[in-house]
């Protein structure tokens, strides 16, 4: 059985561990504000963009001369996954379900015998696949000097991507991320960017006999929106991320917060349970000596 002092210290400890997530839980709830409100201001962008190019697309679909970015390589051989993960832990499940999600994705392409390639946005996610795809993992891509997400950030990626493409490194590629619905509903979500997922067009418009007529024309519209709709899809899925990684904290941080209280009400009845027995103890052997004497 602890003593005393031991019942003392250990409940000194979990205070000062209270008091730590108390403070977190109000410095994500600061941070969740700002962070929700750049993901939903993200959100009718990138569905526009991609809106626009499924519309565009519809001309060339079966086309030969279709843009290797929405007509694909020909090929589905090797697979590219991109997988957005926060730099820091302490935010419940949050990077331990898309990493679930992507690593589930890993064995059902290697059960069909494809090639699977992982690049890494996060340090947290590339420690989860590490163990089990360490040998997939191309690159980890550090953001954690990024104190505000921008398009830049996002674009730095997508460039690698591209680059990768273009050396013919892969023949799809999927972006993993977590979508934020709500302090507690984070969804983890696999998304194509390439080749470009053009079945999402929705009902086309009636334009009562009217055409769209573009200028430039279609191919240099694609070949100028195509790759930026990379970028735009990888910016999209970090907002979301930093959206749900402070909604998770926040929730995790609370839940803690709580447990810990619990825990003190533990500890401090054992300790006045046990001071009592201790006093009582000394007042029964005082009470006999006197008897004795």
């Amino acid at each position: 059985m602890a003593s005393l002092k031991d019942l003392r210290n250990r409940i000194a400890s979990v205070k000062a561990t209270q008091k730590i997530t108390k403070a977190m839980q109000m410095v994500a709830a600061a941070k969740l504000r700002r962070a929700q409100e750049a993901a939903e201001a993200a959100r009718p962008y990138a569905e526009r963009m991609n809106a626009v190019l499924a519309n565009l697309g519809i001309a060339f679909e079966g086309r030969a001369d279709a843009p290797a970015l929405m007509a694909g390589t020909g090929g589905d051989q090797t697979y590219l996954l991109v997988v957005c993960t926060a730099e820091r832990g302490l935010c419940g499940g949050f990077n331990t379900s898309i990493a679930r999600l992507a690593r589930e994705e890993v064995r059902r392409l290697r059960k069909q015998g494809k090639d699977v390639k992982i690049l890494c946005v996060g340090k947290k996610g590339a420690d989860v696949l590490k163990r089990e795809f360490g040998a997939l993992i191309l690159d980890t891509i550090d953001l954690k000097h990024v104190r505000h997400l921008a398009f830049t950030d996002a674009n730095a990626v997508g460039e690698r991507v591209l680059e990768m493409f273009d050396n013919g490194e892969f023949d799809v590629c999927r972006l993993f991320y977590a979508e934020f619905k709500s302090v507690i509903s984070q969804v983890p979500t696999a998304l194509q960017i390439i080749p470009a997922d053009i079945s999402n067009a929705g009902e086309a418009p009636d334009l009562g006999g009217a055409i769209y007529d573009y200028e430039p024309e279609e191919g240099a519209i694609l070949a100028d929106l195509l790759p930026r709709n990379i970028s735009v899809q990888i910016f999209r899925a970090l907002l979301e991320n930093a959206a749900s990684e402070q909604g998770a904290r926040m929730s995790a941080m609370d839940n803690a917060t709580r447990n810990a209280g619990d825990m003190i009400d533990k500890l401090t009845l054992s300790y006045n349970r046990q001071r009592q027995a201790q006093i009582t103890k000394e007042l029964i052997e005082i009470i006999s000596g006197a008897e004795a004497l």
